[in-house]
């Protein structure tokens, strides 16, 4: 059985280019034809995505080899356009430059081996604000640089004047990459940056009307109908849709009629965006039910919580905030102590260490959070020097870091969540004696479609802890009757 989905990559020769702007903004005006639309990221970022699903109305996805393997990308492609309804193209945004991928991986999970897995035609951003005849060698060079990559158009980006884009579209006639489309200079598309990149969709309330703006321009500017022409052009897939319950393996639990299933609190809001969509469908698949708060506003956790997952952000920006969230921290911190099962990723490490910059957190990790002037970012291969609630000792995985904060001890918490090519990161933690690490937080980002194993063990604990004496009695604290809001 093949899957028909049109499709194109956006690409570029390097960082800054506009592939952000270009792929957004293909999304969000196909998507007001009428189209069904699905957007993906190459790579480990978080943040465009959450462009993509403003732009496309369902999930922004993430396609990495690194973190999924080679296999697992068509049926991640696959499944993320069927996930969410019918689509009839399907975008994603590459990476860096088309051909950079891993540090000493020779183009390993860049955006052309992406290309390459999934056999999709590349149209290419190009950023022609500082060069004229120079564009058509930059071009020529990435549509001939690697066999296999197909290059099939490009949108000319900053152009400055008709001049200008007069001189660069001639040039590139002789390569025979046709000319897509030509943004002008405008900086009200372009989305703001910090420490960290780009401003995360969900922290800015204008960008709804940013993305909008964005539709309108590239409908102005790109000849949608040649975009349409390049992604049916691509060829059929044989692969068949990853599936999370299949992927899940004897950890999957079928639904039982009327039974009901445990809560998961899933940290959401401004300051916890970061998240794959498939770790939902996987706790899904695992017969639990994600529940999404609000650390900044909630004012206890989800009724019936059985277990706590708190993804990536930026809590160092919202440190203030939460921390005055004082009776939410109080009652993460006794359920944390009780034994609920607790993984933490990167923000979620923050959050549940004892203060931020100063900002009094919830305390169950005894260690204190300070930015640093150092970017800590990197592909990196885990293994767990200990069992804990999210696996067996002797784990191996495969994860990215992405912070510019370091925590330290105030004291010898317990063994490293994971070695991180040999460095210790993080801490599993048992604070309720229970003889098993109930509580795994590092920097780590790990891609749980990548493996399912470490979302099986995680639902177990959850599972076990939602049929115990223990969860009647500490998994809802006091006062948590109330809703999350």
């Amino acid at each position: 059985m093949t899957t028909h989905l049109p499709r194109v990559v956006v690409a570029a020769p390097g960082s800054g280019h506009g592939k952000t702007t270009v792929a957004t903004g293909l999304m969000a005006a196909l998507r007001a034809r009428g189209l069904g639309v699905s957007g993906f990221k190459a790579g480990p970022d978080f943040i465009d995505p959450g462009y993509h699903s403003l732009a496309t109305g369902r999930p922004g996805r993430n396609l990495d080899p690194f973190l999924c393997g080679e296999d697992r990308v068509a049926p991640l492609l696959v499944h993320g356009a069927a996930a969410n309804g019918v689509t009839d193209v399907a975008v994603v945004e590459g990476v860096m430059g088309l051909f950079d991928g891993r540090i000493g991986g020779d183009g390993y999970a860049s955006t052309a081996h992406l290309a390459t897995l999934t056999r999709t035609p590349v149209v290419l951003a190009l950023d022609v604000s500082h060069m004229t005849r120079t564009a058509a060698a930059v071009v020529h060079g990435l549509a001939t640089f690697e066999p296999g990559v197909r290059v099939a158009g490009v949108v000319l980006n900053k152009a400055a004047s008709g001049r200008h884009t007069r001189e660069v579209w001639s040039a590139l006639e002789a390569t025979g990459v046709p000319v897509l489309g030509v943004l002008p200079r405008d900086s009200g598309i372009e989305a703001p940056s910090r420490h960290l990149g780009l401003v995360p969709a969900a922290e800015r309330e204008e960008a709804a009307r940013s993305v909008r703006l964005l539709a309108e321009r590239v409908t102005e500017h790109v000849d949608l109908d040649a975009v349409l022409s390049i992604a049916r052009s691509a060829p059929d897939l044989a692969d068949a849709a990853w599936d999370p319950t299949a992927a899940l393996g004897e950890a999957a639990r079928p639904l039982t009629s009327g039974a009901p299933r445990p809560v998961v609190a899933v940290a959401g809001g401004r300051a916890f965006t970061f998240r794959y969509a498939e770790t939902d469908e996987l706790l899904r698949a695992a017969g639990l039910e994600p529940v999404v708060f609000d650390p900044l506003h909630a004012r206890s956790l989800p009724a019936g919580t059985a277990g706590l997952y708190l993804g990536g952000g930026f809590p160092e920006v919202h440190a203030e905030d939460l921390s005055a969230n004082a009776g939410l921290r109080h009652d993460i911190r006794e359920a944390v102590r009780a034994g609920l099962p607790t993984v933490a990723e990167c923000a979620g490490l923050l959050y549940l260490c004892e203060s931020v910059d100063g900002h009094e957190m919830v305390g169950a990790v005894p260690m204190v959070g300070t930015m640093g002037p150092r970017l800590t970012l990197g592909y990196r291969t885990a293994i767990a020097p200990a069992s804990s609630v999210l696996g067996v000792a002797g784990t191996r995985v495969t994860g990215h870091e992405f912070h510019r904060t370091t925590v330290s001890g105030t004291q010898h918490p317990g063994p490293a969540a994971w070695l991180l090519d040999g460095t210790p990161d993080g801490v599993a933690l048992d604070p309720a004696g229970t003889g098993r690490a109930t509580v795994h937080a590092s920097y780590l980002h790990t891609h749980w479609a990548g493996h399912p194993h470490l979302a099986g063990r995680f639902a177990d604990a959850v599972h076990a802890y939602a049929g115990s004496t223990l969860s009647h009695v500490s998994s809802v604290p006091a006062g948590s009757q109330r809703r999350a809001s």
